[in-house]
């Protein structure tokens, strides 16, 4: 018996961004994040897209601020001595995985709505949480901001 697989290869998916950032790949996104086949290029391409649209629409001030200062892209930024080349490129790339990620992790919960399913859901809750606070993070970085942390008592 032989098996004969249904296509074949496919072009890797990559998602053309703004001048000032880098393109994506979603093959790249999943090996980052973990995104295994159970969901779709589709999926991730939309989470991508959503993520990316999210992070350049929060950094747009930042952006026009270094375009205004002779920066053309991410990768032009001057760094501290102390950062290594492609600092701000590499939380970019954080700051959208990770935004991407959370809203998988948010859509994928009614996937099973047995109760292995809800208990799972229950175990990535604060998943979601987390991807979306590194996110955040990663952009007060690249913006040069000061992380704050605010509890309600």
């Amino acid at each position: 018996m032989s098996l004969i697989a249904a296509g074949g290869p496919t072009e890797p998916a990559i998602i053309t961004n703004a001048p000032f950032f880098p393109d994506i790949g979603v093959e790249s996104f999943r090996d980052a994040t973990r995104v295994d086949g159970t969901v779709t290029n589709e999926r991730c391409q939309h989470a991508l897209e959503a993520a990316i649209s999210d992070a350049n629409d929060q950094l747009s001030n930042w952006v026009q601020e270094q375009v205004a200062s002779g920066v053309t892209d991410i990768t032009g930024m001057p760094i501290q001595p102390w950062q290594r080349a492609g600092y701000h490129q590499q939380l970019y790339l954080r700051a959208v995985y990770c935004l991407a990620k959370a809203d998988l992790i948010e859509r994928y919960r009614d996937y099973d709505t047995t109760g292995k399913g809800h208990q799972k859901a229950d175990a990535l809750a604060p998943a979601d949480d987390d991807y979306r606070r590194n996110a955040a993070w990663a952009l007060s970085d690249i913006r040069g901001d000061r992380r704050t942390t605010v509890e309600l008592i």
